[in-house]
């Protein structure tokens, strides 16, 4: 089981430094596969060697809920207009149509709240409150510190991908996170759920 969520596409500027794409893209499908059942969570050696862009997240890290720095995939759309979701429910997916990170605008991440063994990534998510820090390290391994300032409940088929692509805080960086929430929804297959949850984070620091 797994978590589904969603994809963004809009043009109305989140900053002047910053904009994204219109239109909105869609909530993506979930297309968690067989190789998340039988290859497992990655090795600390595949963890520790993994790389990207020196722009791009690489890792994130949340320690109120006991994720240590995880990988981040780069993803695009879908042929459906759909952002796409990690195969696997042990690392999350960066959006490459929202900022990177210490952009104006916001980062947008989001992982699956199931695997096909066990809760996924973002399975604690709904835990976090306000003042909880999250650190997203870049390829260079700068290291950004985003600070959880309000989380949101939308019905699946209304995510208001405006604001999951815009800074809670105007004028100041930010990291928005999502994962699935609320009931399954009956007959799915794959297993949908009824709501996603975005968490909104704002930058208050860098090292």
């Amino acid at each position: 089981m797994f978590l589904l969520v969603g994809t963004v596409m809009l043009y109305s500027a989140v900053s002047v430094h910053h904009a994204v794409p219109l239109p909105l893209p869609k909530v993506g499908a979930p297309n968690l596969t067989q190789p998340d059942k039988l290859v497992g969570a990655p090795s600390k050696s595949a963890v520790a060697a993994y790389t990207v862009p020196p722009t791009y997240p690489k890792y994130i890290g949340v320690p109120a809920i006991n994720i240590p720095n995880t990988e981040v995939l780069p993803l695009g759309l879908t042929a459906n207009n759909a952002v796409a979701v990690p195969a696997s429910s042990y690392v999350t997916g960066w959006y490459k149509g929202s900022a990177k990170p210490g952009q104006q605008g916001a980062m947008f991440i989001y992982g699956h709240v199931l695997g096909w063994n066990a809760g996924g990534i973002f399975y604690n998510l709904k835990k976090l409150i306000p003042g909880d820090d999250i650190t997203v390290t870049r390829g260079d391994n700068t290291v950004y510190t985003y600070q959880v300032v309000a989380s949101k409940v939308y019905p699946a088929q209304s995510v208001d991908m405006s604001a999951v692509l815009s800074p809670i805080v105007s004028g100041t960086p930010g990291l928005n996170l999502m994962t699935c929430t609320g009931t399954i929804v009956p007959q799915s297959n794959p297993i949908a759920f009824t709501e996603r949850l975005v968490v909104f984070t704002k930058l208050v620091g860098t090292s």
